[in-house]
Order: C-alpha cells, then sequence, then structure tokens
C-alpha cells in the first residue's frame, strides 16, 4: 500500500525532519500540534496542520482519541510517531491499527515485548545475545529473597524498573544496608512514572561504554545491522554527544553483535527501525534494552551508512521488501553529533524564551537538523532540545576539527544554551582521544 497523506504524531526538529521526507517521496506531510506549536515554522513547513489540543503535552501529543480523531478528519494513511511521546506505545501502535491506520513502527506485539525489559532480556537470551548478570524475572516482594538475590549477583546493583526508560526508574546500591530503602523508593518511582512497580535488579557495571546497534528490518523476513554508535557521553542517562562508528572496538567483534541483533529480529518478527542499546566493558557486549523507534542520534548514521532512515521507515510501513544487502561493515567514515539544548550550561535548568538572533554556518559537510530561527519561542511546555549539530569526515580526527569549527561558529542570541558546555567537552583530551565511559561527564569539576 503505497501512501499518499502521513499524519506526524510529534514536534520540533523530528517533525521537520519526517516533513522533509514525505515531501521527499511525493506524500502529503500533515503536522499534528498543539496551540503552544501554532506558530512555529515547521507547522507551515507541512502540507496541512492541524491542532489537536492545549499546551500540555497530555492534553496534545499524548492525546490519543485526539489524534485519531485528527487521523481520520485529514484522511490520513498512517501515522508516523517520531521518538519521545506516544512513540513506543503498544497502546496507540494498536489503536492506531484498529482505526484503520497504519502504524509506522513495529507491531504492538513487539512493542510490548522489547518494552518489558524482563521478557526482553529473556527474548536476548533465547537469540545468544550477552545479558548483564541479573534477576531472572521481576523481584519478589519478600526483601529476604530480593536480598538473597543481590549478595548472589554481587554488589554494587542497578535497580530498574521493568517498565522503565529515558533514565528514569533507576538506582544504583553499593551498599547492602542501603539496598531496601533503594527497592521502595524505586518502586515508587516506577509506579508514578510508568504505572507498573515491577523491578529487577542486575550487577552495575563500573565503567561501562555506551554502544548501540542500529537495526532495520521489513515484514518479509529480511533484517540488517546498518551502523553502530558509541553515546557514552552521557549527562543522569541523557545522551549529550554521539558518534559513529564506535571507536576502538574490533570490528569484527562489531559485526559479530550487529548479526546476533539481526537474529533476534527476525525471531520476533520485528518491522521497522529498532536499536539494540549494549553497556561494553574490558572487550564485552551485555544488552541493556531495545528502543523500538527512531532514534535522536539517528543522523550519524545515516551519514555513515548512506541510508534515509525515515524513508526506509515509510517504505517497510507501505509493506515494501528491504532492497539492501548485509556488508560485514556497513560504516563508512565518521560521524558525529552534538546536542544543543536550550538550558543554563551551569546549572542545566531549561531556559524557555525567545531565540532573537539563530546563526549557523553552512557547509558540505555539515548537518544541522533543527526547528529553530530567529524569533522562534523556545516553549517551556516540552523538551529543551532545540537542534542537532553533525558533522562528516573521513576519520574521527577530522569529524572532531569540523565539529569544533562548525560550533564556533554558532551564534544563538536570547536564550542560555549549552553550547559553551559542548565545546569545552570537545576540547578535552580525554575525548579527544576517545577513553571516556558512561560516568565522564558527572566526573567533571563542571558537573553539578
Amino acid at each position: 500500500m503505497k501512501f499518499s497523506r502521513i499524519l506526524i504524531a510529534n514536534r520540533g526538529e523530528i517533525a521537520v525532519r519526517i516533513i522533509r521526507a514525505c515531501q521527499s517521496m511525493g506524500i502529503t506531510a500533515i503536522i499534528a500540534h498543539s496551540q503552544a506549536d501554532s506558530a512555529a515554522a515547521y507547522v507551515r513547513l507541512a502540507d496541512e496542520s492541524i491542532c489537536i489540543g492545549p499546551s500540555a503535552a497530555s492534553k496534545s501529543y499524548l492525546n490519543i482519541p485526539a489524534l485519531l480523531f485528527a487521523a481520520e478528519s485529514c484522511k490520513a494513511d498512517a501515522i508516523h510517531p517520531g521518538y519521545g511521546f506516544l512513540s513506543e506505545s503498544a497502546d496507540f501502535a494498536q489503536q492506531i491499527e484498529e482505526a484503520g491506520f497504519v502504524f509506522i513502527g513495529p507491531s504492538p506485539h513487539a512493542i510490548r515485548t522489547m518494552g518489558d525489559k524482563i521478557r526482553a532480556k529473556q527474548s536476548m537470551q533465547e537469540a545468544g545475545i550477552p545479558c548483564i548478570p541479573g534477576s531472572s524475572g521481576s523481584l519478589p516482594d519478600d526483601f529476604s529473597q530480593i536480598s538473597s538475590i543481590a549478595e548472589e549477583i554481587g554488589y554494587p546493583v542497578m535497580i530498574k524498573a521493568v517498565s522503565g526508560g529515558g533514565g528514569r526508574g533507576m538506582r544504583v546500591v553499593t551498599d547492602p544496608a542501603e539496598l531496601k530503602a533503594a527497592i521502595t523508593l524505586t518502586r515508587e518511582e516506577a509506579r508514578s512514572a510508568f504505572g507498573n512497580p515491577a523491578l529487577y535488579i542486575e550487577r552495575y557495571l563500573q565503567r561501562p561504554r555506551h554502544v548501540e546497534i542500529q537495526l532495520l528490518c521489513d515484514g518479509h523476513g529480511n533484517a540488517f545491522w546498518v551502523g553502530d554508535r558509541d553515546c557514552s557521553l552521557q549527562r543522569r542517562n541523557q545522551k549529550v554527544i554521539e558518534e559513529s562508528p564506535a571507536m576502538a572496538i574490533d570490528r569484527n567483534q562489531i559485526a559479530a553483535i550487529g548479526e546476533l541483533c539481526v537474529t533476534a529480529c527476525q525471531r520476533i518478527g520485528y518491522q521497522g527501525v529498532g536499536t539494540f542499546e549494549f553497556l561494553y566493558e574490558d572487550g564485552h557486549f551485555f544488552f541493556v534494552e531495545m528502543n523500538t523507534r527512531l532514534q535522536v542520534e539517528h543522523p550519524v548514521t545515516e551519514l555513515t551508512s548512506g541510508l534515509d532512515l525515515v524513508q526506509q521507515q515509510i517504505r517497510v510501513a507501505e509493506g515494501e521488501p528491504l532492497r539492501l544487502k548485509q556488508q560485514k561493515d556497513p560504516v563508512h567514515g565518521h560521524a558525529i553529533e552534538c546536542r544543543l539544548n536550550a538550558e543554563d550550561p551551569e546549572s542545566f535548568a531549561p531556559c524557555p524564551g525567545t531565540i532573537s538572533l539563530w546563526q549557523t554556518p553552512d557547509y558540505n559537510w555539515l548537518r544541522i537538523d533543527t526547528h529553530i530561527h530567529t524569533g522562534h519561542v523556545v516553549s517551556p511546555y516540552y523538551d529543551s532540545l532545540i537542534a542537532k549539530i553533525i558533522t562528516y569526515g573521513s576519520d574521527r580526527e577530522q569529524a572532531l576539527a569540523r565539529m569544533e569549527k562548525a560550533l564556533s561558529e554558532i551564534v544563538i542570541e536570547g536564550v542560555k544554551t549549552n553550547l559553551p558546555l559542548l565545546q569545552d567537552l570537545l576540547k578535552d583530551p580525554a575525548i579527544q582521544q576517545g577513553a571516556v565511559d558512561i560516568h565522564f561527564i558527572q566526573n567533571r569539576s563542571f558537573e553539578t
């Protein structure tokens, strides 16, 4: 089924990205927006727009009945969820299908399987993918049993919400005396944030890197790994800088783990784009979770693979088979992405307001994914991400040098941003050499 009209259930830079992909394929792009985003430039960029509710995300971008009504009103064939919001909601995907539309993403079954951390881990173990040592299922209510499980795993341990994500529902315990209180706090956090108090427990790795494998699968049994990324530079479990490929890991080892991910996707009948997230320590990969959606950092894989992942998503959802050939190493050159946020570079507090000047350079090795322009009002209602700055080079050294140059030429006035932080990070010798782990930023002296 060829789509003629797609409703985009998202906002900001990812909405722009999807609009342009649709228009390049001759598909009418319809943007669903909140009242707060009515004046956004990308609303005018879309072929059509429809307001779905008030500024609060709970009454607009997270309002499933409003989105389904919008899809029906504008006679859409399919709905693209972008990332965040409802992109990994199995209920949303199922209701879209039941209403007669196509969800541009995996099946509700696949989302549920991989969204449940316990089921996902079991599926990965069955596919031969290494996992972090931990509990075999959700934790029992009896604390003495939990204590025994933690002792068997070995401290320090990480308590995690079964339905967690986005850095929430996680707590590290180094001392057995702190375990009970940590369990109680994390249960309540999980209940409040995800509506599910179930927890599990894993060994806490001391200095791991965060390495991802990007998958692309169709509905005909074809699956490919199309790239890898290193996303170790994080602050409070939120990524700050990402790059492709992952450094200082044997490419044969990357290919081997990529093939295991392909097998896992084929086993569960996965369709669409998906990302396997691993922790990498002492030469070993450990599966963490699978993201059943487009990633924020997908541009670095697009630049190093030559693929348009959004267009591929749409074609797969239309029922087309992938016309790809698995390469032993599909990554060519090197790409780096910096997330530019409207936030105080010292306190990291969001800084909404009006951008009085937005000025960016233009080079053939530079890609900027953004919805921002001079005069744009950064809303207090949503995420503070305002742009993704991506550079490409023949190798990491060139990509890094180009990123430093690009960041030095960006001018933003009217709101505070983390631009100074990004510039400072890129000058750090450890980052220049790639000698980092997921705790690197929090261990620097400027972290608060």
